[in-house]
């Protein structure tokens, strides 16, 4: 069996800086009836593990540690046994929402996960945060991008630890470069294209 992308929502509060912000979160299941990855365990581990059922989670991964992206990975692991993969540059923010529980592994650019027979690249691209990643599923023509790119442009950069030219650098040299026809998937809102992103880029600034 093919892998399938699976879409949940979830609700919570987005919190940094000292402001607080209600937001709808896209937690991404990538597998078959047998095992599944989990990109980004977002405010409710419970509603997420319905969603997993009897399969083996192989990984929850996260595009990056804003709380809102993270909040239930935790009670996630302790529920599924999986562990919880993050780029080290983002440990500043996940520390300040998990400073009790490291996550168990980490994530290098370029690195190859699998699940379901289906490889997923991590691409590095800072800019929202310092270790935002995106995952590249070449086999089903899909990027998960979770806040670095969104449909009508690069994610938020107003706040701390974020760099607007640093995203912009990211989209440009690390998102720009897939097939045009890559749909594009993100952590809030509905769904784009890399050439659609592309094509309106030249109004970004």
């Amino acid at each position: 069996m093919t892998a399938i992308v699976q879409n949940v929502v979830t609700s919570g509060v987005f919190e940094l800086d000292g402001g607080s912000w209600d937001v709808d979160n896209n937690v991404w299941l990538i597998g078959d009836d047998e095992e599944v990855l989990v990109i980004d365990a977002a405010h409710d581990a419970a509603r997420i593990e319905d969603a997993i059922g009897e399969r083996k989670v192989v990984a929850i991964v996260c595009t990056h540690a804003h709380n809102d992206h993270v909040n239930a990975a935790p009670e996630l692991a302790r529920r599924t046994g999986a562990p919880i993969l993050l780029h080290p540059e983002d440990r500043v923010l996940w520390d300040l929402t998990h400073a009790d529980r490291a996550p168990d592994g980490e994530l290098a650019d370029g690195q190859e996960l699998t699940v379901a027979g289906t490889g997923l690249r991590v691409i590095h691209t800072p800019g929202h945060a310092p270790g935002a990643v995106c995952l590249y599923a070449a086999d089903l023509g899909t990027v998960f991008t979770g806040d670095t790119l969104f449909n009508g442009g690069p994610g938020a950069t107003g706040r701390s630890y974020s760099d607007y030219p640093t995203i912009r650098k990211s989209i440009q040299d690390k998102l720009f470069v897939l097939p045009e026809d890559t749909r594009v998937n993100t952590g809030h809102g509905g769904g784009t294209t890399i050439g659609d992103e592309k094509s309106g880029s030249a109004g970004w600034d």
